[in-house]
């Protein structure tokens, strides 16, 4: 099949499972504000999460910043998983594939290939790299944020149920896999720890200014 070449991907359970919650925004239209945001601004809200657990974990705690490192590169390593998919295999969005009008899209998106969620894949990359590495509140914090995203992204009718289950997939395996290649990342993190004299730099930090005190 000829790249860019639509082909219908609808199942049953994607399209009951899709208009069950693509529909709540007809019957809830106070919660639509919020998942609009949730939907569009994902990257940018882990951008904002990231930076706060930076600076509010512990300054001794040079791990759970290392983590925070990882989950960035899981969450490209998620993104790069799903350009791969959607390169061979082209699916159509709900609002281009379902008869119009069925469709409560609310926001506005191109017609590009809509399996699996880049946004749900980034997210769950994101935080399952911190599952088990980082302080709970920082992990709960994330997680919670990826679940959000994933509804939102059906609830405003950008993609099927499917395409956001297929995200989490890619994300949770992307998340746990950049794990192994961590060690490879640290000089990164070091950097960032070097910076902000954080980890085993704040000891040396405490240590050379006490002396030259």
């Amino acid at each position: 099949m000829a790249k860019g070449e639509r082909r219908e991907t609808m199942n049953h359970f994607d399209t009951i499972a899709f208009y069950a919650v693509n529909h709540l925004a007809f019957y809830t239209p106070w919660l639509n504000p919020v998942m609009e945001f949730f939907a569009k601004f994902a990257p940018e809200l882990y951008a904002g999460v990231f930076i706060i657990a930076w600076f509010a974990l512990p300054t001794s705690d040079g791990k759970a910043r290392h983590s925070l490192v990882v989950a960035v590169f899981a969450g490209l390593l998620a993104l790069i998983i799903n350009l791969m998919i959607a390169h061979f295999w082209f699916r159509p969005r709900p609002f281009a594939a379902l008869p119009p009008g069925s469709v409560d899209q609310l926001l506005a998106h191109s017609a590009d290939s809509s399996f699996p969620s880049d946004h749900t894949a980034g997210s769950f990359g994101f935080a399952a790299a911190t599952w088990g590495n980082n302080r709970h509140w920082v992990s709960y914090s994330f997680t919670t944020l990826a679940v959000i995203v994933m509804v939102a992204r059906v609830y405003c009718g950008l993609h099927w149920p499917t395409d956001v289950i297929a995200g989490m997939i890619i994300g949770i395996i992307a998340g746990r896999a950049v794990w192994l290649l961590s060690r490879i990342i640290y000089p990164i993190t070091k950097v960032g720890l070097r910076l902000f004299h954080y980890g085993p730099y704040r000891r040396l930090f405490s240590s050379s200014h006490h002396t030259q005190a």
